[in-house]
């Protein structure tokens, strides 16, 4: 696979600007298939960004999230609600936690929309090694450090084999916000965080730079 080109988002800007910078590279790359095979594609990119607080649905979950929950989601005022066309359920992203969004076109590279999260997912876990933080996989998406404990959660998006939205790793993120839902729809389950796993005062930039 050609290096990703990464564009890293300054910390604070909201999820619907980025998801719009997001949206114009998938559109760049569905443009080129559109033409053909002699036009250009475009080179892989990754986003990386630290979010405001906000609660984001997957698609399925998308006009079934009732008015009071969303009310009851947003904090008065303290974060945002947003509808994505990512997989999964109910999950929230904020500061301390780092996101990054793969755009990469799996049919040129090869590669089974089933391989691709496993990439994912071994990255994650590599991560997660480098700071001394034994972490695995289970029965449920993301990347846990026990069975009940999610550090990372995985949720993509594919369109004619192009990818959009990705992971969202703990680093030091207030888990209270974690609290509130039942994160990616699995009852007893609990957040972690680098943080809570023992390794403290790291932020997302110095993630994004060791993952």
């Amino acid at each position: 696979m050609r290096r990703l080109i990464h564009i890293p988002i300054q910390s604070g800007l909201n999820y619907a600007t980025v998801s719009r910078i997001q949206e114009s590279l998938v559109a760049q790359f569905l443009e080129a298939k559109r033409r053909g095979k002699d036009y250009p594609v475009p080179e892989p990119h990754v986003i990386t960004a630290e979010f405001p607080p906000v609660y984001t649905c997957g698609r399925r979950e998308i006009g079934k999230v009732s008015c009071g929950q969303q009310e009851y989601l947003r904090a008065n005022g303290r974060a945002e609600f947003v509808e994505a066309m990512r997989g999964g359920q109910t999950t929230f992203h904020g500061p301390g936690q780092l996101v990054a969004y793969p755009i990469i076109d799996l049919k040129t590279h090869r590669i089974s929309p089933r391989d691709y999260v496993c990439v994912l997912e071994k990255s994650l876990i590599a991560t997660c090694a480098r700071y001394g933080i034994k972490a695995m996989t289970t029965e449920h998406t993301g990347v846990w450090t026990t069975p009940d404990d999610k550090i990372a959660a995985i949720g993509v998006h594919m369109r004619r084999h192009i990818t959009s939205h990705g992971i969202g790793l703990n680093v030091n993120t207030d888990l209270w916000w974690f609290d509130r839902i039942v994160a990616c729809g699995l009852e007893g389950k609990r957040a972690t965080s680098f943080e809570k796993e023992g390794v403290k005062g790291k932020s997302v930039e110095e993630a994004v730079k060791k993952g």
